[in-house]
């Protein structure tokens, strides 16, 4: 897994270094966080439990944003019959930069038989920011995972576009160690207004699924209907779906419903929202 150490972070003092490591497993009948671990402004609220036995979790940066030079690592670990859910109270922020990176790194480790939901609320990426951002899901054999990555590209309601700037994301899943699907986009200003591209949409996702049947394949598609900006498609059993749209709020409500209508097979229970995204 592609953990980094606490040394590793430490690169430029005048810059934001942040990690978090948190790690899940089942104790007397519901999944506890066994295990937190951070370094700078990386933190966890107490965990929640609106829904019995699994297990909220919601991460909190309270600079509130990310600027160039900042480097982020989120490792989550979730053990055999753990059950966790992990969101944000809020959408994450990448400010302006003069050409240095800003960088955020997240790996994901779901073991046998456990199941992770990775929902962060949507990134904001102001014009000009410069990003890396990298995404390592490791799955063991039984394992279940429900996870999206979701983008707001300038600020629409203040007449940002992104005329500037370049965002670069990575996810890469593997199944029991095996490299199963890698997936490397690259936004620039090109990107962004071209119609091969996002066509100025402002907000992208992408949403992933494991394990996926044809059966909720052709669920999903049947909501998304005759929309248009949202697809749906199957490899193997990874189900992925991607939504553009010109505003970040209706393409995760989207995303949530999507979420609300694979859950009860994927996960294995009712859908039961984190009570932050109501406020």
């Amino acid at each position: 897994m592609n953990h980094n150490s606490l040394q590793d972070v430490l690169i430029n003092p005048q810059d934001w270094q942040a990690q978090l490591d948190l790690g899940f497993e089942q104790q007397h009948g519901k999944t506890v966080l066994a295990h937190r671990r951070h370094l700078g402004p990386l933190t966890v609220q107490r965990p929640f439990y609106p829904e019995g036995e699994v297990c909220h979790v919601y991460v909190l940066h309270p600079p509130g944003g990310v600027v160039a030079g900042d480097r982020l690592a989120i490792n989550i670990n979730a053990a055999s019959h753990s059950e966790a859910l992990v969101t944000t109270p809020a959408a994450g922020k990448f400010y302006r930069s003069e050409g240095k990176l800003a960088r955020q790194s997240v790996a994901l480790n779901v073991a046998a038989d456990a199941s992770l939901e990775w929902l962060p609320q949507e990134t904001i990426v102001y014009e000009g920011a410069q990003v890396a951002s990298e995404v390592r899901l490791d799955l063991a054999a039984g394992a279940r995972f429900l996870g999206w990555e979701v983008l707001a590209l300038g600020r629409p309601a203040a007449q940002e576009g992104f005329t500037v700037g370049e965002v670069g994301m990575n996810w890469r899943i593997f199944r029991a160690g095996q490299l199963f699907y890698r997936e490397r986009l690259l936004i620039d200003a090109q990107a962004f207004a071209a119609n091969w591209g996002l066509n100025g949409h402002s907000a992208c996702g992408t949403l992933f699924v494991y394990p996926a049947n044809a059966a909720q394949l052709t669920a999903v598609q049947a909501l998304i209907g005759e929309n248009t900006g949202q697809g749906v498609t199957l490899l193997d059993d990874l189900l992925i779906c991607r939504a553009l749209d010109a505003r970040a709020d209706r393409l995760r409500d989207f995303f949530q419903d999507v979420w609300r209508l694979l859950r009860p097979e994927v996960i294995g229970r009712e859908a039961c929202a984190p009570r932050i995204w109501a406020t």
